[in-house]
């Protein structure tokens, strides 16, 4: 069955195509760290970790947050870093990142993340209201970036602040 699935929190996990065409548009390496925005139930970060990298994931819905929290340990993942928080923000603590993934649909580029990009990283992000277009962002120097678009996708919205 290749389509979203519902997670607590009126949220939803992508279908399995988004998930991996996202992963793959990253081009990651093993050791590259990754921010993800949108934690949801943990399944990308999980990927991630599989990957081989050092993911940091930020959830908007603490319910979620908490979930996550729990699958990754069951399943042993400790290569994964899991924050409550709003993801417009991203985590300056920890940048630069090799990759940054977003898996709800934001109205523009984030601005305060592309900062959080090293010079060669990659940021995927889908943009728009309502029919997002996946975009991919390439940091090619402090200030210089490359965008490409990727196709269009249904997202849940990417929302200011946090829910308890």
């Amino acid at each position: 069955m290749d389509e979203p699935l519902p997670i607590a929190s009126g949220q939803t996990i992508s279908q399995i195509t988004t998930v991996a065409l996202q992963t793959g548009l990253l081009k990651i390496k093993k050791g590259d760290k990754v921010l993800e925005i949108g934690t949801g139930s943990g399944y990308q970060a999980a990927i991630l970790c599989e990957l081989g990298c050092r993911v940091y994931s930020m959830e908007r819905h603490k319910k979620l947050y908490l979930t996550a929290k729990e699958n990754l340990s069951v399943l042993g993942y400790r290569n994964a870093v899991l924050v409550h928080g709003d993801g417009f923000n991203g985590l300056p603590r920890w940048a630069p990142f090799n990759g940054i993934l977003i898996t709800c649909g934001a109205p523009k580029i984030p601005e305060e993340l592309l900062g959080q990009l090293v010079t060669g990283g990659r940021m995927v992000v889908p943009i728009g209201e309502k029919l997002r277009e996946m975009v991919v962002v390439g940091k090619t120097g402090e200030t210089a970036y490359t965008t490409t678009g990727e196709g269009f996708f249904r997202f849940v919205p990417m929302l200011k602040g946090t829910v308890e």
